[in-house]
Formats: structure tokens, C-alpha cells, sequence
């Protein structure tokens, strides 16, 4: 690209828009929101740069207006999938070959289209589609995604600086190759920024991606494919490809020259994945990279020393915001006896200021959970909160599916610290506080950390100093992320990065420098200047 060693412009996290009344921005997502809808858009595989049409097609429709068609996805199958991965293969070479601040250029276009045209767009396709707010939309599929792309590439340059020493007459060098074969992302509805990030990160790195989107995000992928092709990304580096998930992964995953799974998603279908990649892996050319974030449980753990506003506020946001659809969304509260009364009616009375509906009016704080399936697993644990005696339903608990997929924000209280409503993931807007004796807070501390299998993020609130250190240490290993006087959702590219462990995920850390480690394969060339002409070594001279 240059015969010089590129300095990229030194990135910052994209500032958040606020949308309020009377600002451009504001003015620009309103119109992007009344437009869009007009126009139902046909979605098609993109293969090679190939746009694909199989003539089987998907409705997609907002779940919070079920009537508003908003697209036709076409869908495809083994053949499809198969033709991805050929196309993938075949760019790979010139891909690789390419210098890699030439890829890194296409990735900084694409950051700063988003920022200016594609910002209205995607954020209103992520509202329309997802039924996100205007914040949630813009901190996700705008800020996230910015930072991701913008990010990455930095991190990109430290790994081609980190070069092992030379000693005098040798040169060693450390290349950064790409895997060998091709990566299989699966990306999921809830955060278009991961949709964006799973396929792009490999990418970067030379990699050539075939990309499996949610069923369930679909309009949102269709634009982020689109920036990405406008931003110069070449043929069959990224290869969209839609329809049954598990026919689509099992195509994938049972290729010879699968090389990568980068995954969001489940606990269960990555498990599954894995279990088939197990079974496949005498098959493969080399053994594939598998990265993966899934589930959560995520946990406020509040101490007699805690700010009650500050809890209250967590709790409510860290709960409600998108309906309680992220993998980092409070579930689990632990509160002490002697501030249960006041937090209580705190939380109860935040949560009847919200209001829910349609995410074009701005003055919802919450949208609709995803569809149907989404809407019925979620009703299934009211049913259980109304009905288990244990259990006291503080405030919502009821939910409406006439329109659109809504479930209101609803606060449990319960007498049992293993309940079901405390250890499983719900993905949907409720919370379930255990109070304790505020005498058996080490116990409570210890129950937080065993009940649930899930180990994504966390937050504790505390003033006291040693309370929190004590915390810190007893929850080391219940959180990836792990918050102190803060809600345990929003981690932020380069600030927090991303990822938990246990039934978590691999934890590698979306977000820094860590994941894009996982998607090379090093390779080191020694290069002596003037090497030994003769076989004896001094030590065999005689004295």
C-alpha cells in the first residue's frame, strides 16, 4: 500500500449521541424511522458479491408492531452454505497477500461511513428490527461498532509490532499469518455490534469469513454487509449466508477446512458446536480456534455500606434497558435485611415510571422482547414467580403479546437463594432479589458466587473499602467484567473488554487485543546473515 511504516489516526471511543429534542440527530433517526418502513426490502444472500435470491423467503417484522413487515429474507441451505465456504477459499489468498493496512483501510472507511451516512440508517434498522431505544440503538450500533472497527485496527498494529529479539548476525522476524481455512461466525439478535465484530475481527486479520446472522437480526445485518461493501471490502472476504441454523452449521462446521468458530449465543448451541467440532476434529487441517460468549446470570450484590440511590438506578437499568436481552442484564440481587425496606421501594416505585412501547417514541424506555418463542419462555417464569410460594411479585409480572412482543419489568422477591428465578438465564426484563442477614454476609457472598453456572458479569456496591476488597476476592472468578458501584451492562471497546468464563464462554475478551490474538496463526522466520561453513565446534579442538 506505502513503502513506509503507516501511523493510522490514534482512536477514540466514539462520543454517544443524545437524540434529544431539537438536535440534528434527533431529527435525522426520526426521518430514517419513517422512511425505512416504507419500503419492504428484499434480503438476499451475498456470496462471492454475489447477491443470491433462492426464492424461499422469511417475513421480517418489528416485534414491537407485528403487523410492519419490514423485509423479505430470502433463506438457503447446504448448497448455499457450501458455496459460501468455496468463495471464502477462494478469496483467501489475495486477501492474505494484501498488505495489512490496506485491509486496515477498508475498516477505518467503514467506521467513519457509519459515523456520518450509515448512522441513522443502522441504528434505525437495529430499533425497527430489534426493538431497540434510540440510546440502546446508538450505543450499540453505532458507538460499539465504531469502536470495534476503529479498535481492532490498533490492536492489529501491536500485534505486528510485537517482534522477538535479534542477537547480532541473526534476524528474527514474527508474521501474524491468518488461519488456514476459514472462519464461521455466528452472531446473535441482541447487539448488532457483535454482529458486526465476530465476522470483521477475523477478517483484519487476513481471514475469510462466511457469516451465519440471527434469524432474528436479519434487516440490521442486511446494512452492516452493505457499509461494509461500500467501505471497498472485497468479494467473498465475508460471505452472508441465512437460514436453518443448524443445517447452516453443520455444513460449516464439518468442512475439512473449517479453521475458526467465533460465536455469540447460547450456552447450550455452543456446546453443541463444540461437541461436534470434537467429534470432527481427525477431519480438519489444522484445529480450529474456538471462541465463544454466551450466557449469563448476572448478579448486584449490595452491602449494608451501599449508596441505596446508586443500587436502585443499577437495578433498573441494568435490568429493563432492552428488556433484559443481554447476556450482562441484572438478574440476581442480594440485599441486606437492614436496607431491603428503603431499596424496595425504591426499585418499585423506578419501575412504575417506565414506560414501554414502541421505540419510535422516544419517551419509552422499553421496546419488545425479540418474538414469540422469546415472549413465551419469559411468560413461563411469571407463571412460576406467581405461583411458587417462595416467591412475591413486587411489581409487573404481567405481559401482552396483542401488538407486540411485551413483557413488563417485573421485580421478584424470593425467600429461596437457589430458586430456579436466581440460577437459570431468563433473557427477558426480570430480577429477583434474596435478602440476607446482614450477620451472614460472607455466606451470601459465597452463595453468589456457587449458585449460578454462569460466570459473565457482576456489580457490587459498597462505601466500605474492605467490604469491596473482601467482595473482589470471593467474587474473583463469579464475573468476567465485574463492576464495583456501577450496573453490571455497558462495557465499552478499549475501556471494558468483554467476555466471562464458566458457562460464560471462552472469555477471550472482545474488545482488546486478546481476541484478535485468537485469529493468527504465528509464524516465526529466522534469518542468519553469515551462517557456519564448517561442522566442529570449538569445544572439540584438542587443548
Amino acid at each position: 500500500m506505502f513503502d513506509a511504516v503507516a501511523r493510522f489516526p490514534v482512536p477514540q471511543n466514539e462520543p454517544v449521541l443524545s437524540y434529544a429534542p431539537s438536535t440534528p440527530e434527533r431529527a435525522e433517526l426520526k426521518r430514517a424511522l419513517e422512511t425505512m418502513p416504507k419500503d419492504v426490502i428484499d434480503i438476499p444472500l451475498v456470496i462471492g458479491g454475489q447477491e443470491i435470491r433462492t426464492g424461499k423467503t422469511i417475513d421480517v417484522r418489528a416485534p414491537h408492531r407485528r403487523e410492519l413487515l419490514l423485509a423479505r429474507a430470502h433463506q438457503g441451505g447446504a448448497d448455499e452454505v457450501e458455496r459460501a465456504i468455496r468463495a471464502a477459499l477462494a478469496a483467501q489468498r489475495e486477501w492474505a497477500a494484501m498488505p495489512w493496512t490496506a485491509r486496515a483501510a477498508i475498516f477505518l472507511r467503514a467506521a467513519d461511513l457509519l459515523a456520518s451516512k450509515y448512522r441513522p440508517v443502522l441504528n434505525a434498522a437495529t430499533m425497527l428490527g430489534q426493538s431497540k431505544t434510540a440510546h440502546q440503538a446508538e450505543i450499540d450500533s453505532a458507538c460499539e461498532l465504531i469502536d470495534f472497527l476503529r479498535f481492532n485496527v490498533e490492536f492489529a498494529r501491536r500485534l505486528h509490532e510485537e517482534q522477538p529479539q535479534s542477537p547480532p548476525g541473526t534476524w528474527n522476524v514474527m508474521e501474524p499469518r491468518p488461519l488456514e481455512g476459514f472462519v464461521f461466525a455466528v452472531t446473535p439478535f441482541n447487539f448488532t455490534a457483535i454482529a458486526g465484530n465476530l465476522p470483521t475481527a477475523p477478517a483484519l486479520m487476513g481471514n475469510t469469513v462466511v457469516w451465519k446472522p440471527s434469524q432474528l437480526a436479519l434487516y440490521s445485518a442486511h446494512f452492516v454487509l452493505k457499509l461494509l461493501r461500500e467501505a471497498g471490502l472485497p468479494d467473498g472476504v465475508i460471505n452472508l449466508v441465512m437460514g436453518d441454523p443448524a443445517e447452516l452449521s453443520r455444513v460449516a462446521i464439518d468442512h475439512p477446512d473449517f479453521a475458526g468458530l467465533h460465536f455469540t449465543g447460547s450456552s447450550a448451541v455452543f456446546r453443541q458446536l463444540w461437541r461436534r467440532i470434537g467429534e470432527n476434529i481427525e477431519t480438519y487441517r489444522s484445529y480450529p480456534r474456538i471462541v465463544g460468549e454466551t450466557g449469563g446470570k448476572d448478579f448486584v450484590f449490595v452491602h449494608p455500606s451501599a449508596d441505596l440511590d446508586a443500587v436502585a438506578v443499577a437495578c433498573v437499568r441494568g435490568a429493563f434497558e432492552y428488556q433484559g436481552q443481554k447476556c450482562s442484564a441484572a438478574s440476581r440481587l442480594y440485599v441486606p435485611a437492614s436496607l431491603w425496606p428503603a431499596l424496595k421501594e425504591r426499585i418499585v416505585g423506578l419501575i412504575g415510571e417506565i414506560r414501554m412501547g414502541d421505540v419510535s417514541d422516544f419517551r419509552n424506555l422499553m421496546g419488545a422482547v425479540i418474538d414469540e418463542r422469546a415472549f413465551a419462555r419469559i411468560t413461563s417464569y411469571l407463571d412460576l414467580a406467581r405461583s411458587d410460594a417462595s416467591c412475591t411479585v413486587l411489581a409487573g409480572g404481567k405481559a401482552d403479546d396483542s401488538q407486540g412482543f411485551f413483557v413488563a419489568p417485573t421485580f421478584v422477591e424470593t425467600t429461596n437463594p437457589e430458586h430456579r428465578l436466581m440460577r437459570e438465564e431468563i433473557f427477558g426484563p426480570v430480577l429477583t432479589a434474596w435478602v440476607y442477614p446482614d450477620a451472614d454476609y460472607e455466606r451470601a457472598l459465597e452463595l453468589c458466587d456457587r449458585t449460578s453456572p454462569y460466570a459473565l458479569t457482576g456489580a457490587f456496591f459498597a462505601r466500605d473499602r474492605a467490604a469491596i476488597a473482601k467482595a473482589m476476592g470471593v467474587l474473583r472468578n463469579a464475573a468476567g467484567n465485574f463492576y464495583v458501584n456501577d450496573k453490571p451492562t455497558g462495557a465499552v471497546v478499549n475501556q471494558q473488554p468483554f467476555g466471562g468464563a464458566r458457562a460464560s464462554g471462552t472469555n477471550d475478551k472482545a474488545g482488546s487485543i486478546l481476541n484478535l490474538v485468537r485469529w493468527i496463526s504465528p509464524r516465526v522466520v529466522k534469518e542468519t546473515f553469515v551462517p557456519p561453513v564448517s561442522v566442529p565446534y570449538p569445544f572439540m579442538s584438542e587443548s
